[in-house]
């Protein structure tokens, strides 16, 4: 199918905004968002407008956007809210059992993306909103504004309420909204013939029953399953699930786009089917925004996606009748999602400081509490300091040790997140490492006598800009 020629900006008429499709109440993985990138992706074989269109009817329809006002001002570009719900009722009782779904759904939203498309369709840029972030629910209708996980929104209020919470947050206009499940997920991946994952360390997850030794690996959709719902690898829990989350996407589209799906209609009708057939997305979300999209897309590739998290001020914020919550850190929150209104790409080029030690897990995913093992007062308070300069995620509340005769500084962590030990021993260069069985994610510090600095330390993964932006290829397999 030839590309039809493109059209100067004045010449282009308002542009209609597709909505992913998209399902109730279903698992909770960026999978799902995953899933739902796929189908924008997918779409890029531009096959024909008969094949869309018979699966047009596939799509279950909701209306986020019912009564809203006072939305945020449109930006340029096309932005799609991505969520995926717990729906693990639909999943099978062999399937439950062996891939460790058991439990009650939440009927929440476990994952949470806006995935930004450029006006030009030649970038993607995908922002995970970490489900534990502290929100506040829009006052609307009667109904007053109130603090809550962002997560629980779609508890409260489903799809319209979801969108209202992230565009209060954001200030970014949501264009497009889709759901999608544990099925489709599943699906789709077993009908791409799998996605291929690489892993420097084994990764290991009881809860999930993820268990992959280091290497590369070809994921079939109960074991994809496992690798993007694993929280208990290392002590980055959510934060590093959406990390590894974000590598399967940009795995997903690298299998998509170069295995031949999106140029064989019958391959692409199936991958196509398998999504759509488990999702729901906005009325707005059709045959003929799909096509458009596509063509405009055919180029795309895992280079021209970049990924990331919203910055986080601060860890283990606490509500009262709410929990402990993700805090996010305003200003840079805020430099993020304007870069997205005015699309503007969210990588920077930058060479990394030479003098950074490489470790494997961000200081950013590991959590600290800091306690003085000297007589030296402020010790504590100067140790906590230097971590959080270095980007560790401290408590900010330093304590006194119960032995204040300490030489050598001890590092006690739970032996199921050695790796953030290990980085955070990088960084207290001659510390002691001391297991601690039962402790859980947070580590301790106890400063001794030794202390004298801390080292920088960056994670292994490029990192780009000030928002920790990695691109498609940078996280495949080589």
């Amino acid at each position: 199918m030839p590309t039809p020629p493109r059209r100067s900006p004045a010449a282009r008429p308002p542009q209609r905004r597709p909505r992913p499709p998209v399902r109730p109440k279903k698992p909770r993985w960026a999978m799902r968002a995953a899933t739902t990138l796929s189908v924008v992706v997918l779409a890029s074989a531009g096959i024909g407008h008969a094949v869309i269109s018979s699966l047009d009817a596939d799509i279950a329809r909701v209306d986020p956007f019912k009564d809203m006002k006072n939305r945020p001002r449109a930006g340029h570009g096309m932005n799609v809210l991505l969520v995926g719900t717990d729906g693990r009722d639909r999943i099978t009782e062999d399937e439950r059992h062996k891939y460790h779904l058991g439990g009650a759904p939440c009927h929440c939203t476990d994952t949470i993306m806006i995935v930004h498309i450029s006006e030009d369709r030649e970038r993607a840029s995908v922002v995970s909103l970490p489900r534990d972030s502290y929100a506040e629910v829009p006052g609307i209708a009667g109904r007053p504004a109130h603090p809550i996980k962002l997560n629980a929104a779609y508890a409260e209020g489903g799809p319209n309420l979801t969108v209202q919470t992230v565009e209060s947050m954001t200030h970014v206009k949501i264009d497009h909204y889709m759901e999608v499940d544990f099925t489709s997920f599943m699906k789709t991946v077993d009908v791409l013939g799998g996605v291929k994952i690489c892993t420097a360390e084994p990764l290991k997850d009881s809860y999930t029953g993820l268990d992959l030794p280091a290497g590369s690996h070809t994921l079939m959709g109960g074991q994809a399953l496992q690798y993007v719902r694993s929280r208990h690898v290392d002590g980055a829990s959510d934060l590093g699930r959406m990390k590894r989350q974000q590598r399967f996407l940009a795995a997903l589209i690298d299998q998509a786009t170069s295995s031949g799906v999106l140029l064989n209609p019958l391959k692409f009708r199936d991958v196509t089917q398998a999504v759509l057939g488990s999702v729901r997305a906005d009325k707005g979300f059709g045959t003929d925004e799909l096509l458009d999209l596509g063509r405009a897309m055919r180029s795309f590739s895992p280079s021209s996606s970049e990924f990331t998290t919203v910055p986080i001020g601060q860890m283990g914020y606490v509500v009262k009748g709410i929990g402990s919550t993700l805090k996010w850190d305003e200003p840079k929150a805020a430099k993020l999602f304007a870069s997205l209104r005015d699309d503007k790409p969210l990588t920077v080029h930058r060479a990394p400081r030479a003098s950074a030690v490489k470790v494997d897990v961000a200081p950013q995913q590991i959590q600290v509490q800091v306690e003085n093992g000297t007589a030296t007062a402020g010790l504590g308070k100067r140790v906590d300091a230097a971590l959080a300069a270095t980007g560790f995620r401290t408590t900010h509340q330093p304590v006194s040790a119960a032995d204040h005769a300490v030489r050598r500084t001890v590092i006690a962590y739970d032996p199921r997140w050695d790796r953030s030990a290990k980085s955070l021993a990088a960084a207290l260069p001659g510390s002691e490492l001391r297991a601690v069985n039962g402790q859980g994610p947070l580590l301790k510090v106890i400063a001794g006598s030794d202390f004298k600095q801390v080292t920088r330390v960056r994670a292994a993964d490029v990192q780009q800009g000030e928002f920790g932006v990695v691109t498609g290829d940078e996280v495949g397999c080589s």
